[in-house]
């Protein structure tokens, strides 16, 4: 995450910001794990992804480009 260093480590840190700036209640951020995940296509990187937890698979998988 060289170019998205300071991105990466907000969310990281504090995952509810994204939760806040898409409208969705703070509390939905509970559990979720933020990640950054390479996708096999002449390794196109995602800034971020935000999975939901294990409990609950059914959240939606937030995937994160800024």
């Amino acid at each position: 995450m060289k170019t998205d260093s300071l991105f990466y480590a907000l969310f990281q840190s504090s995952p509810t910001i994204l939760f806040e700036l898409i409208g969705q209640p703070v509390s939905e951020a509970q559990g979720y794990r933020f990640a950054s995940e390479e996708i096999k296509q002449a390794a196109f990187r995602l800034d971020g992804v935000f999975l939901p937890p294990s409990n609950r698979p059914e959240a939606p998988v937030y995937f994160l480009e800024v």
